[in-house]
């Protein structure tokens, strides 16, 4: 029997009684479906495939999570991902759900995302005759008074029975006896039975009579439930008390005080005395629950609120009321009351979220779907109509389901994470009662990077600035770049251009940590070869697709003090820096005897140099300029003097760490007329050495900068031009020290001076009225010139 029930209930399903699709920017799509099944069905029982009624793709079911979110009715329900088919995850009671309440439905709430769809799913619990009537008492006792005339009725209890529509009551049944029969009467849903006196009764026939009453209901097959019915024959007390009307309904509202007075309810009774008293009792028929609720006056018949009054509990109370008089044997009647409660506001709305993302990708399109809500109020009418709303300002806005009290939260303008990552989206519900009231709900919602920032330097071009003479192989210096983005779209990685037209041939000979960006040198640079140069290195993101951005390096070398001081003068035939200079002993005091020249191939302080007289075998004949190398008679000569001396001049440059080299230098005094016969010969020789120097000076000078190429040739030709003059070479020269050095800086008041060598730069202008021997040089930096000064 139990089979042909569920095949009875699998036939008894009914699908599309409504189907409702709204489009959204998402393609959230809703619908509706209805399927019925009867109760106490076995665990697993199917109640229908929603995916195949709803036309899902049940291959893609698992991966949308397709499922039931419907709070408590969730857990009597569940849906299979993998087919679609809804079907009982417990056991389930009608009576226990919806108690008297016909037809029973529950709601259920089904969502798909990716894309999010929501359907709503009505599932009618079909009642089964699974209960008999029962009565609260096993036994009724009446007392019925003999002179109690023919036609006379009597309450008798009702049967309960929680089954509902054609399984409830349907018929009650007294067995055969010759006094009483059954009556039924209506009252609302219910039926009542009185036991109705067919004749009169005679006390000293029949002192008591025992009948059996039967509630029968309308099941198939049929149940029944019996009560025994006592009736005990009094003696005359032949007027029963009455009500002016059978059923009585009055209103209150909801929350009501304790000790309320409801409703006082009067009987009368034409009798006198004792039997004409009368005292109220509630019916034994009554739920016990409502004494909790109700309080009744048994003298006065008034009735009073004990307990919480809950319009969302029970809107409405049936109370049977029996009035008793003090008669003996005593006599009653019966009335019901109805009490309807009204009501009050007295609920907040309750908001849930049914699915939410709490993130949103940057890049999302207004009119995505983010969050959908649902929004219950427990109260009833305007009480019940619910507001809903954004209390912030915020990139988000509200649209309203198609189905009351629904929303969804969507993207509502570009949203930007590197502006804003993270808001919290305070929902606020407000209901229309009187006084309105709120919930507010706080959904937090993170922005989802996207790659849409390049790596960005801070300079561009950035300069650097390397000492030569560099360790091959370490770190020089390094470069940076910030993202805006998050987590591997901000993730840089760095190389350097190789392959572009215009990079220099240094480029091979730099490494770059792809990750921090820190270049190494393969190579040491010297200042003397290479003064600066110039790569592009270029920073990657790693987002999808990537993106990069370049910054020019420009590398400008410093120098150091690694290059000796050479001597160009004095020179041996053998290469060494020894020279033998004669003069003749009627010199005067200040005349040159021979002038030390050197070179530096630094610059700056590391190319100045100065002069100092190492060793001397007389100091009180000879001094020596420290900066220009001249070597001069300090005092005539006399007869005592010794005929040759010897000098070794110190030459050294000013570097941090000086370096230096030594010149020899013997002087010969000779007689006047040995003198001059002499200067002829050397002159020629002098021309020869001297254009030997030219040349010298020319490889030498060219190799460290072309941008000195025309100062050098100036110089030369001024050398060469003294040099062919057949003048005793035993004259003072002025104007020439033969020393080359590079500058020495320094500052007075807002400009910059520079002492240079003979090796002058390209560009400069000689400053008229300075001697020639002051040189202005622009300041690229500055608009205020910088002036250098040639010492000769």
């Amino acid at each position: 029997m139990l089979q042909g029930r569920q095949r009875r209930a699998v036939q008894s399903w009914w699908v599309a009684v409504s189907l409702c699709v709204m489009l959204r920017p998402m393609e959230q799509v809703s619908a509706q479906i209805k399927y019925s099944f009867l109760e106490e069905e076995k665990v697993g029982s199917v109640v229908g495939n929603v995916a195949k009624d709803l036309g899902l793709d049940m291959s893609s079911l698992g991966e949308r999570r397709f499922r039931v979110v419907s709070g408590a009715e969730e857990s009597h329900f569940k849906v299979n991902p993998n087919n679609g088919v809804l079907y009982v995850l417990g056991k389930i009671d009608r009576e226990e759900l919806c108690q008297s309440v016909s037809p029973c439905i529950k709601n259920l709430k089904m969502v798909a995302e990716n894309p999010m769809e929501i359907h709503y799913v009505e599932v009618e619990i079909i009642d089964v005759n699974d209960h008999s009537p029962s009565f609260q008492e096993e036994e009724k006792i009446l007392e019925i008074s003999e002179s109690t005339l023919s036609g006379r009725r009597f309450q008798l209890p009702t049967a309960r029975d929680p089954d509902v529509a054609g399984n409830a009551i349907r018929v009650y049944k007294l067995n055969h006896n010759d006094y009483f029969t059954i009556q039924i009467r209506e009252r609302g849903d219910d039926k009542v039975p009185f036991l109705v006196l067919q004749k009169p009764l005679d006390r000293e026939t029949h002192q008591e009579h025992k009948l059996l009453l039967t509630a029968v209901d309308g099941g198939n097959p049929p149940r029944s439930g019996t009560l025994n019915v006592t009736v005990i024959v009094l003696d005359s007390n032949d007027n029963h008390p009455t009500f002016s009307q059978e059923i009585y309904s009055v209103t209150i509202p909801e929350n009501v005080q304790t000790d309320t007075s409801v409703i006082t309810i009067k009987a009368t009774d034409l009798d006198e005395g004792s039997n004409g008293d009368v005292e109220y009792f509630f019916g034994g028929e009554v739920d016990p629950k409502l004494y909790e609720v109700f309080s009744l006056n048994k003298d006065t018949g008034e009735i009073k609120v004990k307990g919480d009054i809950d319009f969302e509990k029970a809107d409405v109370y049936k109370l049977d009321l029996h009035s008793i008089d003090k008669g003996q044997p005593p006599m009653s009647a019966d009335c019901t009351i109805i009490i309807k409660v009204i009501d009050k506001n007295d609920n907040e709305p309750q908001i849930e979220v049914t699915s939410l993302s709490n993130t949103v990708s940057e890049n999302a399109k207004p009119g995505t779907v983010v969050s959908l809500i649902s929004i219950t109020d427990k109260d009833s009418g305007l009480n019940g109509k619910i507001i809903c709303s954004l209390t912030d300002d915020v990139p988000f806005e509200l649209k309203p389901s198609f189905k009351d009290n629904m929303f969804s939260i969507v993207v509502k303008q570009h949203l930007d994470r590197e502006s804003v990552s993270h808001y919290d989206v305070t929902i606020k519900a407000t209901d229309c009662g009187q006084p309105p009231l709120s919930t507010f709900k706080t959904l937090s919602i993170d922005v989802a990077d996207v790659n849409d920032n390049r790596p960005e330097f801070l300079h561009n071009p950035i300069e650097f600035y390397l000492v030569e003479n560099n360790v091959p192989g370490n770190s020089i210096f390094s470069v940076s770049a910030l993202d805006k983005d998050f987590n591997e779209n901000a993730a840089l990685t760095y190389n350097i251009v190789r392959h572009e037209q215009g990079v220099m041939k240094i480029a091979p000979f730099l490494n770059i940590n792809s990750e921090n960006g820190q270049i190494s040198a393969q190579k040491s640079f010297d200042f003397e070869t290479l003064k600066t140069f110039q790569f592009q290195v270029v920073a990657t993101d790693s987002g999808t697709p990537p993106l990069s951005n370049n910054v020019t390096v420009n590398v400008f070398i410093l120098d150091q003090n690694d290059n000796a001081p050479v001597i160009l003068y004095p020179l041996s035939s053998n290469g060494s820096a020894e020279g033998v200079e004669e003069i003749p002993r009627n010199v005067n005091a200040g005349h040159l005897v021979t002038k030390v020249r050197a070179y530096d191939a630094d610059i700056g302080y590391n190319g100045w140099l100065l002069f100092s007289l190492q060793e001397v075998t007389d100091h009180s004949l000879f001094g020596l300029d420290r900066y220009t190398g001249q070597i001069r008679t300090l005092r005539s000569f006399t007869e005592t003097d010794e005929a040759e001396h010897k000098l070794v001049i110190l030459v050294k440059d000013n570097g941090n760490v000086s370096l230096s080299a030594t010149a020899t230098v013997i002087v010969k005094l000779v007689e006047p007329k040995e003198a001059f016969a002499a200067a002829d010969v050397k002159s020629a020789a002098k021309v020869d050495e001297e254009d030997n120097v030219t040349f010298y000076l020319m490889i030498t000078l060219g190799a460290v900068s072309l941008l000195f190429l025309i100062s050098i040739i100036v110089l030369i030709a001024m050398q060469c031009s003294k040099s062919t003059d057949f003048t005793s070479k035993y004259l003072q020269e002025t104007n020439y020290d033969g020393t080359l050095c590079h500058s020495i800086q320094y500052r007075s008041g807002d400009k910059r001076y520079m002492l240079v060598g003979p090796r002058m730069s390209i560009g400069s202008t000689i400053v008229p009225g300075s001697h020639a021997n002051t040189l202005v040089l622009p300041d690229r930096r500055r608009a205020s010139e910088e002036v250098r000064k040639l010492q000769f």
